[in-house]
């Protein structure tokens, strides 16, 4: 695609479209109804997911977006079930603006979609709770902008991968501020594997790079949930258990919770 091409894209497009762009740029990942739910959410009720779709498939026309051929729901769903990514216009726009979130080169497996769309409805659940005046969402970011890179033992480098960063502030008068590191476990990883995760964090809060930042090391929230619940609830208690007989890690370094249970967590300030 030429230069001249990409530039008459980017001129057709409006407030919004560009900033669709940049959340699926963003999350790598957005199904239909997640990008309604942040971006159309001003839109009449009655209208809203036909004015969403239109827009959508706009986008895709223009090559803005691109969908993966897997579909939420499969193929009955319509385009109501598509799963968007950046397209080969959008990577343009996106890398002439300094942004990230490059063209899809694979179809990705089922598994790392399902997880990206996982930590999407966590950002976006803090991001409209804020707008109803649940608490304010300071900042966020989501891997990779939610890395941190340090040093560790030995003078390794090591790089810390929280799926999604989040600050918030309390509506209350004192407004009190709060940082957290937010892991989504669709149910995927060995206990063994996840409390490995939590020794990283905890190598990390030693550097106190961000008690200089913030002026605490964030609350590390493991939202976890599975397809069976019974197995999900089994799952967090045995992550509780693990964290409590490992000596080297703070238990009141983290919170294990069901995603239904994130933001009410967040408003309580991190009391469970």
């Amino acid at each position: 695609m030429s230069a001249a091409s990409v530039d008459r894209i980017r001129d057709r497009l409006s407030d919004r479209d560009r900033d669709v762009l940049r959340s699926v740029g963003e999350h790598q990942f957005m199904t239909s109804q997640q990008i309604e739910r942040l971006h159309f959410a001003t839109v009449a009720p009655s209208a809203r997911g036909r004015i969403a779709r239109r827009a959508l498939a706009r986008l895709r026309d223009l090559r803005v977006l691109d969908t993966l051929e897997r579909r939420i729901g499969g193929s009955r769903a319509g385009s109501a079930g598509f799963i968007y990514h950046v397209g080969v216009a959008g990577a343009r726009i996106l890398a002439g603006s300094g942004r990230g979130g490059g063209r899809l080169r694979y179809e990705p497996t089922t598994r790392f979609v399902d997880h990206r769309l996982a930590i999407a409805d966590a950002h976006i659940a803090l991001t409209t709770a804020s707008r109803a005046g649940r608490f304010e969402l300071v900042d966020s970011a989501i891997e990779t902008a939610s890395w941190r890179r340090f040093t560790g033992i030995g003078s390794a480098r090591c790089i810390l991968k929280p799926d999604l960063f989040a600050e918030t502030a309390t509506r209350e008068a004192s407004g009190q501020v709060r940082a957290w590191f937010i892991e989504v476990d669709l149910g995927s990883e060995h206990i063994p594997t996840v409390l490995t995760k939590c020794r990283e964090y905890e190598a990390y809060r030693q550097t106190g790079i961000e008690q200089d930042r913030h002026g605490a090391f964030p609350i590390v929230v493991w939202s976890m949930t599975h397809q069976v619940p019974e197995k999900a609830a089994r799952r967090r208690q045995a992550l509780t258990e693990a964290i409590a007989a490992d000596r080297h890690l703070p238990g009141a370094l983290f919170r294990i919770v069901a995603p239904q249970q994130l933001l009410p967590l967040i408003e309580r300030g991190g009391a469970l």
